[in-house]
């Protein structure tokens, strides 16, 4: 099992990036996607989530309003558009699978993770 992330990078405050995990279709079609983050120091933490049919969303509190998660099964990637960065948005950000059809928002509900991409808000 393998799960891609992509599309970090240093970015000024306010702007906007979209972040791409690319997954295996065998392992991931039939399950939830989820993101999280970890900054410098701190726990990781769930950001959004997307069922497997791509119906039903799940976003932590902070992200609702700037991030907006996204799956295309023709190319089996899941995607996490953030808009508006601010610089507590500093973190590795993380795509998961997880165990279940319908995304949760504990690290414990997913099996396979991915390394992981760098974003970089500067103020």
């Amino acid at each position: 099992v393998q799960l891609q992330a992509s599309g970090g990078g240093l970015v000024q405050a306010g702007g906007s990036l979209r972040l791409s995990c690319a997954a295996s279709r065998r392992t991931t079609s039939n399950n939830a996607m989820g993101w999280f983050r970890q900054a410098p120091g701190k726990e990781r933490e769930f950001v959004a989530a997307i069922d497997w049919k791509g119906d039903i969303t799940n976003y932590s509190e902070f992200a609702k309003g700037r991030f907006t998660i996204s799956r295309e099964y023709a190319k089996s990637t899941v995607s996490l558009q953030i808009d508006n960065l601010k610089p507590e948005d500093t973190a590795v950000y993380y795509c998961a699978a997880s165990r279940y059809s319908v995304g949760g928002s504990s690290v414990s509900s997913y099996n396979y993770w991915g390394r992981g991409t760098l974003v970089t808000v500067s103020s």
